[in-house]
């Protein structure tokens, strides 16, 4: 399985993202959205911070779960009900994906949104993963 991230000179440079993701050769994984859930199924107390870092990490607990790792994921989205507060920690939620998933991105989308299934949640996190 080969995971090509494919970023034009024609386009802006992208921060933190993939233009476009070309698999060959693998298993599908589609991740379902994850909020800041702790393991009780309770949002975790904190700023969109602190939820992200938590649906990130619950994210990747069920792509390890399927097998895979961060460097397999070809695209993400993410849906927020505080676009503009995403925008605003922008940086610090780049320190977090680094943290937790390394420097592969995938091909990326931030959405806002009026609100979350979990009415608590201010980030909810999908993805697609290709796995060997």
């Amino acid at each position: 399985m080969t995971l090509h991230r494919l970023n034009p000179p024609e386009l802006s440079p992208p921060t933190g993202f993939s233009h476009a993701v070309t698999a060959t050769g693998g298993r599908l994984v589609f991740l379902a959205g994850q909020t800041a859930l702790d393991r009780e199924g309770t949002v975790v107390e904190g700023d969109l911070t602190a939820q992200f870092r938590q649906a990130l990490a619950n994210l990747l607990t069920a792509l390890a779960a399927a097998g895979g790792t961060p460097a397999h994921l070809a695209r993400l989205t993410v849906h927020t009900t505080d676009a503009a507060g995403y925008r605003a920690r922008s940086r610090e939620l780049g320190r977090i994906w680094r943290e937790l998933a390394g420097r592969d991105y995938p091909a990326m989308a931030v959405i806002g949104v009026v609100r979350l299934w979990d009415r608590a949640a201010l980030v909810e996190l999908d993805g697609i993963a290709v796995l060997p």
